[in-house]
């Protein structure tokens, strides 16, 4: 069977508006030589659609098939869950798109779930009527535990910060279905065909890629182009296989030889 990967995208591929050196080469070298590959975001506010145009205009040309997020991951999950069930939901763009697909109806009031994802424009209002909701018997979904970044002038909070809000006031325990969830790891690997021992997963967060890759049993890869830094490595009991500067470093051969 191939080997294939599961690659981050913010820190790995690009960060903020500009692209890491060595990400386009890297991607265009899996394309020609027919690796397969994904793009593992736990970002569930954009579509498939909308990830692939911001990586166009970075230069990378891939497709949808490429791309799998927590919106898809949280909408297959309540899918089999609960089959053509209601849901109350804090978030927008692809995480309603996601829902809707997998048969799923947005509903106003005695929702099935309660669905958090990301979002801008959530009010005091919508998460009132959410803590009625499950305190009504609505199950708490979230589509990642992602935390604030913590910097002036931050305009879209961490879904954590907006779940622990419900979980505070409501006494219930939110389901997280994103990185590092198996649910979302094993999901993305299945969506290309891949075995257990063929994955690798490249991130730059050791609390979610990598974590979520070795609980998974994958072989993991941590650049230093984003979030988690060689001074953070001794915070954690558990370490990545490979740490790299970046994407750029990455010696493909040697992967597929091993």
């Amino acid at each position: 069977m191939a080997k294939g990967f599961l690659i981050d995208m913010d820190g790995v591929i690009y960060s903020g508006p500009k692209l890491i050196p060595g990400a386009k080469e890297f991607v265009d070298t899996l394309l020609k030589r027919e690796i397969p590959f994904i793009f593992l975001t736990n970002n569930s506010q954009r579509s498939r659609r909308d990830v692939v145009n911001k990586l166009h205009a970075l230069g990378i040309d891939v497709e949808e098939k490429h791309v799998f997020n927590s919106a898809m991951a949280t909408a297959r999950f309540l899918a089999r869950q609960k089959p053509n069930g209601t849901a109350y939901v804090l978030g927008e763009g692809g995480l309603l798109t996601s829902l809707h697909k997998n048969g799923y109806s947005l509903v106003l009031s005695n929702p099935d779930f309660v669905v958090v994802g990301e979002g801008r424009n959530f009010t005091l209002e919508m998460v009132n009527n959410a803590v009625d909701m499950i305190l009504g018997g609505a199950k708490l979904i979230a589509t990642n535990l992602d935390p604030s970044p913590k910097k002036e002038g931050w305009t879209n909070l961490g879904i954590k910060a907006i779940v622990s809000m419900l979980e505070e006031a409501t006494g219930r325990t939110a389901f997280s279905v994103g990185k590092p969830s198996p649910v979302m790891m094993r999901a993305a690997r299945k969506e290309i065909g891949l075995s257990t021992s063929d994955t690798t997963i490249i991130g730059d967060t050791m609390s979610t890629d990598i974590i979520g890759g070795i609980q998974m049993g994958y072989r993991t890869i941590l650049t230093l182009s984003g979030v988690s830094k060689m001074e953070h490595m001794d915070h954690f009991a558990y370490s990545p296989d490979i740490i790299l500067e970046s994407i750029a470093d990455i010696d493909l051969d040697e992967l597929l030889k091993n």
